[in-house]
């Protein structure tokens, strides 16, 4: 566009240098005729002059064509800037959509977070599920063994919870479940980790308790809280429990072993109505006493 411009410039000053040209031949034909010119002089004068007018004939012509280019040449830009714009809108139209995007992400993120959070507490008691008690058991088996410390798990099962259910119906017994849930978590220390296993099953994971000794004394800690009566309206229930108890790593070195080991240490517990029993698949737990 900037070269069909300067064209048009360059051409409209040729058709100036003719026009005055062409004014200056026909002053001095004008002048020769006053003075007396002869038909020699005046023939060629009207060439001179013929000669300037086609010249400025072809500049016109040419001045013609640049103007012609130059349209095209605006009417090309016009189109392009049509379609820039449109291509600007379409860029403004998927920006916004990629920025409604993310934010649609973000959102999404968030509740897949808080369901999966969700999906990690039992929902009747509002304590930690089965899941959530898996992924810290491994965690505190992998830092027993890097520090060599303890650990226990107390598998805690209520004793004739199924009474309870038939008889007063399981409204009345999921209030019983929450009561001892909340009993629990209550003297559940920071590190530790209580949660509902299933039914009327709680686990209850020990970090770091040091002895054996500590491990029975906050057995029986737990059997005394459960056993407390649970007032529910008008109704005066009590509730015992039967307590099986794996230590790490005596009793197992998985999170699997220790489940399995306290379940079977706890049924024992459940036939010989001791309250709280030890998995003991070894004869001495002197290194446990203090």
């Amino acid at each position: 566009m900037k070269t069909a411009l300067e064209k048009n410039q360059d051409v409209r000053e040729k058709i100036e240098d003719c026009a005055a040209e062409l004014s200056t031949v026909n002053e001095t034909v004008k002048k020769e005729m006053v003075a007396g010119i002869t038909l020699q002089q005046a023939k060629k004068a009207l060439a001179q002059s013929e000669r300037v007018e086609d010249k400025v004939q072809d500049c016109a012509s040419k001045l013609d064509e640049v103007n012609s280019v130059l349209a095209q040449e605006i009417d090309d830009r016009n189109k392009l800037n049509l379609e820039f714009m449109e291509i600007k809108g379409k860029l403004v139209a998927t920006e916004n959509i990629l920025s409604n995007t993310q934010d649609v992400m973000a959102i999404a993120q968030e509740v897949a977070e808080e369901a999966k959070q969700r999906s990690l507490w039992d929902v009747a008691t509002g304590i930690p599920n089965r899941e959530l008690f898996s992924d810290r058991l491994e965690q505190a088996i992998a830092l027993a063994r890097r520090n060599t410390w303890v650990l226990a798990v107390m598998f805690i099962d209520l004793d004739r919870f199924k009474l309870v259910n038939d008889t007063y119906g399981h409204a009345t017994g999921d209030k019983v479940l929450q009561t001892v849930a909340q009993r629990l978590h209550r003297r559940v220390r920071g590190e530790d980790t209580l949660c509902r296993y299933g039914g009327d099953e709680f686990l209850y994971l020990l970090v770091n308790p040091k002895s054996l000794q500590n491990i029975q004394r906050i057995a029986a800690e737990v059997f005394d809280c459960i056993a407390q009566p649970v007032i529910i309206d008008d109704l005066t229930l009590t509730m015992q429990p039967s307590i099986g108890i794996a230590v790490y790593p005596h009793d197992g070195n998985t999170g699997l072993e220790l489940v399995a080991n306290a379940d079977a240490a706890m049924y024992r517990a459940k036939k010989t109505k001791a309250g709280y029993t030890l998995f003991d698949n070894v004869d001495d737990h002197s290194s446990l006493r203090p």
